[in-house]
């Protein structure tokens, strides 16, 4: 396999480069709104680990992430690509992406599923589609050393555009096929990795994650494409680029101040809203509205919102009743 893939720099890639530069430069320009972006951040993190997931046949809702369901291995498959997602974004995650960062990336997402994470696959394996037919065979094990320096020299010494960087080594990475198990998972994290680095993460509130499942038969079949000209696969993931950061925008782009609990989480934020359309409410009242969240997970958020002086608690034992203090 020549892991040095080409693509035509075409019309088509000419005009998504400059909707991601435009989506760029107008979300650098807007206000500057610490919790709500920190709240956007923590909800796209989410959603990204969530649809990176269902990519690979996960079925989890977003809403099952903190109820009741008995989804235990599907529940830690996403959070296990959260955590990884939240390494990438701290400052103790590698600045150059090296050969450790993938075996990183990858003890972190495949914790729990297998028993030889971070390590690099010693077999030959195939890709097969859903019928159960090889579409590809995956180089020989002993190629990896070399395909993957090829793939970390492109990463760290190309002259594109990152967007085009993380496209083509998201290709790359997929094709070399390094581990067993957990390629798709780790090879989209990589991406991140790279558009973070170069600065087009959109301050971390685009999911691309979510635009590839949307197209995950095209996403797939683009994957599975043989010969060296990728144009189209760029042409695929510059278009989830471009849509997820105009989507980011849309959702900031008329926010201009903050309120103090624009940094509540989600869920605590619509708690406050229920007891402030309320004159007292009760527990009982706040559980019809979520009642698949366990009762614990309910009465820490209510703590939470004690604590930070949101609401107020009147009377005792089962008399108990919240109020809003604004």
């Amino acid at each position: 396999m020549d892991p040095l893939y080409t693509y035509d720099k075409t019309e088509k890639i000419r005009e998504l480069l400059t909707r991601i530069e435009v989506a760029r430069k107008v979300i650098d320009l807007l206000p500057h709104l610490p919790k709500i972006e920190a709240n956007l951040r923590r909800q796209t993190l989410l959603r990204s680990s969530l649809f990176s997931a269902r990519i690979e046949g996960n079925t989890l809702e977003l809403e099952e992430i903190d109820n009741n369901s008995s989804k235990r291995l599907e529940k830690m498959e996403v959070m296990n690509i959260v955590k990884a997602l939240e390494w990438l974004h701290s400052p103790r995650a590698h600045k150059t992406i090296t050969k450790n960062t993938l075996t990183t990336l990858h003890e972190m997402v495949m914790k729990g599923f297998s028993g030889e994470i971070g390590i690099f696959r010693h077999e030959i394996t195939a890709i097969f589609n859903q019928a159960g037919i090889a579409i590809y065979m995956t180089p020989p094990p002993t190629h990896l050393p070399y395909l993957l320096d090829q793939l970390i020299s492109y990463i760290t010494e190309s002259d594109d555009h990152p967007a085009i960087v993380a496209s083509k080594s998201h290709f790359m990475f997929e094709k070399i096929h390094p581990f067993i198990d957990g390629n798709g998972r780790v090879g989209r994290l990589v991406a991140t990795a790279i558009l973070k680095n170069g600065e087009y993460d959109m301050h971390g509130l685009i999911s691309i994650e979510e635009y590839l499942n949307e197209h995950r038969s095209e996403y797939y079949d683009l994957l599975a494409m043989a010969g060296t000209d990728i144009t189209s696969f760029i042409e695929f993931f510059l278009e989830a680029m471009a849509v997820s950061s105009e989507q980011s925008f849309e959702k900031i782009k008329n926010i201009r101040e903050e309120r103090e609990e624009d940094g509540l989480l989600p869920r605590r934020q619509e708690i406050l809203q229920i007891i402030r359309e309320q004159k007292f409410c009760s527990f009982d009242h706040i559980k019809r509205r979520f009642a698949n969240i366990p009762d614990s997970s309910l009465h820490y958020d209510i703590q939470v919102l004690l604590k930070k002086g949101f609401i107020r608690k009147l009377g005792s034992t089962r008399g108990v009743v919240y109020s809003s203090n604004n």
